[in-house]
């Protein structure tokens, strides 16, 4: 039993990190840790043995050099745990960084609508530029055993781009034109709990009412959708308004706030937005290339926002651009925007929607902030109740998701036959 389990922990450190390069690195890792290992315990052994033999005048027994096999296996089992602990920590670095980089942008096309910047040529152009982005760097990119793309999957990544970029983007920079990049980042994570629910009912997220991780998160979704509607709802008295220092700013902020119209908008984009998780996921386990798929349903999204914006915006001189914010407002999103998309759908392919869609209160401080300073963004006691309670929600269900990885990972260990090896039974012929 000991020595499958430690053949079993070899095997497991062999397996691939994603690319040729990092498995090399790896085994590189593993040789130099064991051999500086093997000789520095032999080296220890031998000269204890030699001053044993010539103070007693003994023969030196040669099985005796041999170090014994559980050192080496305790260190193969901590570097087993370090390797389980460095890839949770790439997803969850890979959506913090999303989240900053959606919420900057956020903030930053809204400076630009206050300069009179229409949304729906914000849209055409900063996805245009994206798509450019996205091809150049598949094309520099691409592996040359990918998966052949069919009809289905083409069809798959136009409902995605309609409902992830076309349906998203269109509700979601009119939301802000009518509120603030505060209420965006709270409105929009009632996407997590959409996005749970969702994918309980297509089957990517195992729920056990008696199991107490699964007790945890619905509770922790559930609370977090109420600190949604809180911050929402009830919007207080300003705890602190920052008064912009470009005073013609503050003349630009819109008075006539429509909350509950941005509230409507940013709804339609919360239910966008889960449906786009499930169906990146859905896509990503037929065709596994994370890069490919972002290019293509921004492609798609960037045809269908075109239409739609030549028909509601018709003046073309809306269309005129300047080399000013609205211009560095569209090359930051189509920058930024391709490399946030990018991790986000990297980041559902390896942990699943919902991990990815629970890093949606991170947002709400950094856009409150950032609305605050740069934009004089009034925060009000609604705001900040409403992000405790989120916050206090979604991470009971980060820790209930990182215990449910915990627990995967044991049983792959222990059982590698059942989830790693998918041999059949009765061969083909």
């Amino acid at each position: 039993m000991e020595t499958w389990a430690f053949k079993e922990k070899l095997r497991i450190l062999s397996g691939t990190c994603g690319s040729g390069r990092c498995l090399s690195h790896l085994t590189v890792l593993i040789f130099a840790c064991t051999v500086t290992y093997l000789f520095q315990n032999l080296f220890k052994r031998v000269l204890l043995k030699l001053a044993g033999s010539i103070m007693l005048n003994q023969p030196l027994p040669v099985s005796s050099l041999v170090p014994p096999q559980q050192p080496l296996k305790e260190l193969l089992s901590e570097m087993v745990r370090a390797k389980f602990h460095f890839q949770n920590l790439l997803p969850f670095a890979a959506m913090a960084t999303a989240q900053c980089i959606f919420t900057g942008l956020t903030v930053i096309s809204k400076a630009a609508m206050l300069q009179g910047l229409s949304p729906f040529v914000f849209i055409v152009y900063s996805n245009g530029l994206r798509t450019i982005f996205l091809l150049l760097a598949h094309f520099f990119s691409r592996r040359i055993s990918q998966p052949p793309i069919t009809f289905l999957i083409l069809g798959k990544l136009f409902i995605l781009g309609l409902v992830g970029t076309t349906l998203l983007q269109n509700f979601m920079f009119t939301g802000i034109n009518y509120s603030s990049p505060t209420l965006s980042s709270a409105i929009t994570n009632v996407q997590a709990g959409l996005t749970f629910v969702l994918a309980v009912i297509f089957r990517m997220e195992k729920v056990d009412i008696r199991c107490f991780r699964s007790q945890i998160k619905i509770l922790g979704t559930v609370v977090s959708v109420s600190g949604a509607l809180t911050m929402t709802i009830y919007k207080g008295p300003a705890l602190w308004a920052s008064l912009p220092a470009n005073p013609q700013l503050h003349n630009l902020l819109p008075v006539d706030s429509n909350w509950v119209f941005g509230g409507f908008c940013f709804a339609i984009v919360a239910l966008s937005s889960a449906t786009s998780s499930i169906l990146q996921a859905s896509i990503l386990r037929e065709y596994p290339s994370e890069i490919a798929v972002v290019m293509f349903y921004s492609l798609f999204g960037t045809i269908q926002c075109a239409v739609v914006s030549s028909i509601v915006e018709r003046d073309l001189d809306a269309w005129k651009l300047s080399p000013d914010i609205k211009l560095a407002a569209i090359l930051c999103s189509a920058v930024g925007g391709s490399a946030a998309c990018f991790l986000t759908v990297w980041c559902i392919g390896k942990k699943g929607p919902v991990y990815a869609a629970l890093f949606g209160p991170l947002g709400i401080v950094i856009a409150a902030l950032m609305g605050a300073i740069f934009l004089g963004d009034a925060l009000h006691i609604g705001s900040v109740v409403g992000a405790i309670i989120i916050v206090s929600g979604f991470y009971a269900v980060i820790w209930a998701k990182s215990k449910d990885d915990e627990v995967e990972e044991e049983c792959s260990n222990r059982f590698p036959s059942s989830s790693w090896q998918k041999t059949p039974l009765l061969p083909d012929h």
